[in-house]
């Protein structure tokens, strides 16, 4: 904490911007349950039937902005904390809730060892090519 020329404190560093408030949109909280899915290259997908978020009082305006952001296309988390200028984590934090009260779901990229082998691919296409 700092103080300026005039005896008051500041919650924040200059360099940093504020502090407190990312704390106080996920109530303190580092993780949620639907956590361990969110890298960063997770794509979030409103659910279909998600119908008005902003109806809904206990989510945030940021809980809102994410389930419109994915509303009409799928987002990557890393894309999710880019456009809400937020830390990754509080935005994973944000959409466990969100996983949670099913307005929206989670879909895991392939893991790279679940991807066709490059050789595998070649040889399909020069069989194609040899019809």
């Amino acid at each position: 904490m700092s103080e300026d020329g005039q005896g008051r404190n500041h919650w924040f560093d200059d360099d940093a911007g504020p502090v407190v408030r990312p704390y106080a949109m996920t109530r303190g909280r580092t993780s949620s349950p639907a956590q361990h899915r969110l890298d960063l290259i997770a794509l979030v997908v409103t659910e279909p039937d998600a119908g008005d978020p902003e109806a809904d009082p206990t989510l945030s305006p940021e809980h809102v902005e994410i389930v419109g952001l994915c509303r009409d296309a799928p987002q990557s988390v890393a894309e999710l904390a880019a456009e809400l200028a937020l830390p990754i984590g509080v935005v994973r934090v944000l959409i466990g809730d969100l996983v949670h009260a099913e307005l929206v779901h989670v879909t895991r990229p392939v893991p790279p060892a679940e991807l066709p082998d490059e050789r595998i691919l070649r040889d399909v296409i020069s069989g194609l090519r040899a019809l």
